[in-house]
Parts: C-alpha cells; structure tokens; sequence
C-alpha cells in the first residue's frame, strides 16, 4: 500500500466519524422523545413508541438504509447519499437509545417518582429535574456501547454509494488486490477508534455498579 492509498483511508475514517457523530447527535433528541413516549401515561403515545422500536430493531440496518435511499426516491423525494445515511442511522439510533433510556427511566426507584408528585410536580418537572438526572447516569454505560455498534455499523453506508472507511478499503484492495493487507489496515483502525470507547464504557459500568451498592 502506498502513502496515497493510506491517506484514502485516514479520510474516509473521517467521514465514519463524522457521520457516526451526526447520527449520533440527532439520535440523541429523537432517541429521548421516543423513551418519553415510551413511559408516557398515555396508551396511544405507549403504542407508536413500541412499534416504532420493533420496527428498527426488528429489521436489518441495511435494509433501513436500503428503503431510506431507494424508497423514498420512488416516492418523489430523492437523496444524496450523504443524507440518505445520516437520515437511515438517524432514525436506527433513535429506536434503539429510546429503548435504552426507557429501561434506564424504568430503572430510577419508583419512589423518587411518587415523591415528586406527591409535591406536586408535574409531568415534564418530575422527568426534567428527577428522573432523567438519574437516568442519565444509568443509562450512560449502555449508551456508550451503542455508540459502538453505531459507529461499527456505518460500514454498511456503501450499500448506497457513501465512502466510508469499509467502502474504501474494498476501492483499495480492488485496485491492489491485497485484500487481507488493506482489510487488516480497516479492521485496526476500527479497533483504535472502538475499543477505548468499549474500555470507557465498562469502566463506567463498574464504577456506578459500585457506587449503588
């Protein structure tokens, strides 16, 4: 592999963060609504917010995507490829952060909950100010190894033509034809990038494990 063929690929790592963190970052507030839903009082709001869930995490990723870039083009609305993927990982994040964070506002003692509407808190002050804090903190270990999977998923966005990492060690190796080199490369950097996360993650798990004991 020659200098240029790295330096293809230290670009595209970065256009995998990048869209790992796009993704991420509106995942997160629509992730939180559809948690909010979730545990609403209301059945009708319960019931969008499971299926919703079931349907992202009861498909493939890569036919999300798939349907995102190709479905909506039959429709009238034609994408990019850039867009596309940001909306499919998008829409992927917010079902599965939404299921964690209803696991982790489940979580929070039932008591802290009944407490802030004994003193007359209501809905939106209970969750702000009592039960997301703790949340938070609960979900924060799980969240993390999402962003994980998140970012080890977007090797999936060449089904639409986007160049990621992946994409690019496959451009490579066809041009060479040093496939275990090139992929070897892929996989490393993949690691650098995910294992200190996974680390962070596991050791914020044994610290809140602890501190609840």
């Amino acid at each position: 592999m020659g200098v240029d063929q790295y330096l293809f690929l230290l670009n595209s790592l970065k256009w995998t963060l990048i869209l790992s963190a796009v993704a991420f970052a509106f995942g997160i507030p629509c992730g939180l609504g559809v948690a909010l839903m979730r545990t609403s009082d209301s059945t009708p709001m319960r019931w969008l917010a499971t299926r919703w869930i079931d349907i992202f995490q009861g498909t493939p990723l890569l036919m999300q995507l798939f349907v995102v870039y190709y479905g909506l083009a039959l429709l009238g609305l034609k994408l990019d490829e850039w867009s596309s993927v940001t909306v499919g990982f998008t829409l992927h994040a917010s079902a599965f952060l939404g299921e964690i964070w209803r696991g982790a506002i489940e979580a929070v003692p039932r008591g802290q909950t009944e407490a802030a509407h004994a003193l007359g808190l209501h809905y939106w002050s209970r969750m702000k100010d009592v039960v997301l804090p703790q949340a938070l903190k609960i979900s924060l270990p799980a969240t993390i190894g999402f962003l994980v999977q998140l970012i080890k998923g977007t090797s999936l966005a060449s089904i639409v033509g986007f160049v990621e990492l992946t994409r690019a060690g496959g451009i490579i190796a066809n041009i060479n034809y040093r496939h275990l080199l090139v992929y070897g490369v892929v996989g490393l950097m993949y690691f650098c990038i995910c294992w200190p996360l996974s680390l962070w993650g596991a050791r914020l798990e044994r610290k809140f494990a602890a501190a609840s004991r």
